[in-house]
């Protein structure tokens, strides 16, 4: 029995928990209904929010934009403005400038309508005074004076003719002295570039040849340097020198000197010939002209001829000449030379 009771009281016990439970259940769904209703009411007041932000955005870049088109349109009309005032200065200026211009041309047109009254006047005068001549002299030395003008006027027209004719002729003959210069030049630049290239290939193959051949003069120098001395005698002395590039030397120095030469000739014969188109020149002058060209193009000629036969035949003549030669030289000779002192001076080949 007591047992049943316990097995009763446990039942009812759980069953009055149960409906506690179902109670809070209850509870517990009504309290959600709850809060989705608020959560849905939140969620709709969001949205307005969200409606009226958009709607302030909209509002705030329509402003963001009508701010930009005013200033736009007030930086248009001041560049307007700015553009307008510069092409009224411009105008202006142009027409200050055109007043200007016309001043002088109007100043101009003055003087020289005040000229040619002048003109006039003396001419008037001169035809007046000629007509009384005239009228006072016969008709028949009219005539005649008529006649010699006519002669005058036909000898003056043949005198003006050939004078234009010779003047052409000359002129043409200075045009073509003009284009043999300049090819004379263009001959002579490939004639230096030519020999300046033998030359260098030439020292090229003597300073290679030098290297090999130097121990052998060394050795040459330092035997030659303990037998050979000073032999003086009265005012003379011997002294041994290598004279092999002397030759070379001067055929160098005489090239330069003649090339810058002939280059300043050129330049300023050309130059007075370029000058002289520029201005009116009588026909003596202009045959003067072409005939001193021609001169100073053959006496360049003649000196660049016998200056490279000499030192071809200098150069001929020191290839078969030994490589040592004595030289004489007086004591008054040798002061002029401070720097030889008594001994073997070698120069290399």
């Amino acid at each position: 029995m007591e047992e049943q009771k316990e097995d009763q009281l446990d039942y009812e016990s759980e069953k009055v928990e149960i409906l506690r439970l179902a109670q809070s259940k209850k509870n517990i769904n009504s309290l959600n209904m709850d809060l989705e209703r608020d959560m849905q009411r939140i969620d709709e007041a969001n949205q307005d929010l969200l409606v009226k932000i958009h709607e302030k955005e909209d509002e705030i870049q329509r402003l963001e934009n009508e701010i930009t088109q005013t200033r736009d349109l007030a930086e248009d009309e001041e560049w307007e403005e700015n553009n307008a005032t510069m092409e009224r200065e411009r105008a202006l200026q142009e027409v200050e400038e055109e007043t200007a211009r016309l001043e002088r041309k109007n100043e101009s047109l003055v003087h020289s309508i005040a000229e040619l009254e002048r003109k006039l006047t003396r001419k008037s005068q001169k035809a007046t005074k000629c007509e009384q001549d005239n009228l006072k002299g016969t008709p028949e030395e009219s005539k005649v004076k008529l006649q010699q003008l006519e002669a005058s006027c036909a000898d003056q027209e043949k005198k003006l003719a050939k004078a234009i004719e010779d003047y052409a002729f000359v002129a043409q003959l200075c045009e073509d002295q003009a284009l043999c210069i300049k090819k004379y030049q263009e001959t002579l630049k490939k004639i230096q570039e030519e020999l300046e290239t033998r030359f260098l290939e030439r020292e090229v193959s003597k300073v290679m040849c030098m290297n090999s051949t130097s121990k052998e003069y060394n050795s040459q120098n330092n035997k030659s340097r303990e037998s050979l001395e000073w032999k003086q005698e009265g005012t003379v002395t011997e002294v041994v020198i290598y004279t092999s590039l002397e030759p070379r030397l001067t055929f160098i120095r005489n090239f330069v000197l003649l090339r810058y030469t002939v280059f300043i000739i050129i330049e300023r014969r050309s130059r007075l010939f370029l000058k002289s188109k520029y201005r009116q020149l009588t026909i003596l002058e202009v045959l003067q002209m072409s005939e001193y060209l021609l001169d100073c193009m053959t006496v360049v000629l003649t000196v660049l001829n016998r200056l490279f036969w000499s030192q071809a035949y200098v150069l001929h003549s020191a290839r078969q000449t030994p490589e040592i030669t004595e030289v004489h030289l007086s004591r008054t000779k040798l002061g002029m030379f401070p720097n030889v002192s008594h001994r073997l001076i070698p120069v290399a080949h």
